[in-house]
């Protein structure tokens, strides 16, 4: 059909634990959050903004998350917490999606949530487009009171999602998909 077309049809996430630590370069990146940061944005708001993980930073984040982890699940073995602590670094890169609601008269909440979760799915095909391997997560600690307030979420921010972004071990093969025509309605007289 077309580049982009074909792009869109077969992109795959792939698992943030099988990725390879080849991740984007600086410039790439750029363009990845870029490309974030151009998707519908009703009234110019710009209700998102990016924490973004790379090197020794995405260690010190597991060590924020191995207390978080335990400060919530006091009886939790050690093993089980320590897990916590490998999180970001199955991917050389992570970018952290905050959606950031600002109050306005004309703009509801929930579209401003829609944007940043185009800002997600942008990521995802600029990931794609460039090569990498890229995942969306939220998993327990986009929605831990702790590690919000170590991340410096503020009031009407939220994480939108996590997006692993790495090295491709393997293509990934497709997955079984809903049945396109089971979702189609056609209004009466189109």
């Amino acid at each position: 059909m077309n580049e982009m077309i074909d792009l869109l049809l077969s992109r795959r996430s792939i698992v943030a634990s099988s990725m390879t630590q080849q991740g984007p370069s600086a410039e790439q990146l750029e363009a990845i959050l870029a490309a974030g940061h151009r998707v519908p944005d009703h009234g110019k708001l710009g209700p998102w903004r990016f924490i973004v993980f790379e090197g020794a930073a995405r260690v010190a984040f597991g060590s924020v998350l191995r207390d978080a982890f335990t400060k919530a699940n006091p009886d939790v073995d050690a093993d089980r917490a320590d897990l916590e602590t490998l999180r970001f670094v199955r991917a050389p890169t992570v970018v952290a999606v905050v959606s950031r609601v600002i109050e306005h008269i004309k703009i509801p909440v929930w579209e401003q949530q829609l944007a940043a979760g185009a800002v997600c799915q942008n990521m995802l095909v600029a990931a794609s487009a460039l090569g990498f391997a890229s995942q969306w997560l939220t998993e327990w600690y986009a929605y831990d009171e702790t590690v919000a307030g170590v991340l410096g979420l503020g009031e009407g921010e939220r994480v939108a999602g996590f997006i692993y972004l790495g090295g491709k071990a393997a293509q990934p093969t497709d997955r079984a998909r809903p049945d396109l025509a089971e979702r189609i309605t056609r209004w009466p007289g189109s």
